[in-house]
């Protein structure tokens, strides 16, 4: 049966992974308004995984490793450690009520790609191709998307440098890192896939330091190694009953 057959029959699953693809980025960028790139990002992209590993628990009856489990704590507590360590001196009580609304929208975000991560691999695993899982998702979360460029994107293409950050943000984060992210989806599963993408908080943390002047505690930057620990233990080779993970995707490749 051809993808699009595939699709057309768990046409369920498309609606709902496509509306999370949807919701996703207008939480996530709002997150970043509120909170600022750092925390933002830390909360939406660490949350993701206690969502997804819910989710396959739920519903693919998927155990959950000691190996996850360890490193999900280790990254909770550096998630928890970096947030609670940015410095918020001479922060008006407006602005902390906001950047509490920004927290709940970076955890509806977490909540949105996790589901659409899912969606992928429920997808995969029913024989649709990686690519097709991921461009159905998105090309649906498009088409529910451009009407609000009617009202938003005034200067989308107002000068060169908006253009290109537009075009940018189309080509690379988006269609390449995705498209990347669907193949990995192939190999591992979902929660582990998410909990390695904490490297994005980690990475995002530092740009916010060196280029936009976000100051972070000693506590924070204890919540940072915490996260690098985490990381650093999910992505050793896994030896699985059949094959080994790090073996397949060199093969493959």
């Amino acid at each position: 049966m051809a993808d699009y057959e595939l699709l057309i029959k768990h046409r369920t699953l498309l609606i709902l992974g496509g509306m999370c693809v949807a919701i996703y980025p207008l939480a996530f960028y709002k997150s970043m308004a509120l909170s600022g790139i750092a925390i933002g990002t830390i909360i939406s992209i660490a949350s993701a995984p206690f969502f997804v590993v819910i989710l396959e628990r739920f519903f693919n009856n998927q155990k959950i490793s000691a190996r996850w489990l360890i490193s999900f704590i280790i990254g909770s507590l550096g998630v928890a450690l970096l947030a609670m360590g940015k410095s918020h001196e001479n922060t008006p009580a407006n602005s902390l009520y906001l950047h509490n609304i920004g927290i709940a929208l970076g955890a509806i975000s977490g909540l949105t790609y996790a589901c659409y991560s899912w969606v992928a691999k429920q997808f995969i695993e029913k024989g649709i191709q990686a690519q097709s899982a991921m461009a159905a998702q998105f090309g649906f979360a498009a088409l529910v998307l451009l009407p609000s460029l009617a009202f938003t994107g005034d200067n989308l293409f107002s000068s060169a440098s908006n253009a290109s950050v537009a075009i940018y943000m189309a080509i690379v984060p988006m269609f390449l890192g995705y498209l990347l992210f669907g193949y990995s989806l192939k190999h591992i599963a979902a929660s582990q896939a998410t909990l390695i993408t904490l490297l994005e908080p980690v990475v995002a943390t530092l740009f916010a330091v060196i280029f936009i002047g976000e100051r972070f505690t000693q506590l924070g930057w204890i919540g940072l190694i915490l996260i690098l620990i985490c990381l650093g233990l999910q992505t050793r080779p896994i030896k699985c009953q059949k094959f080994n993970i790090s073996h397949s995707l060199n093969s493959s490749l």
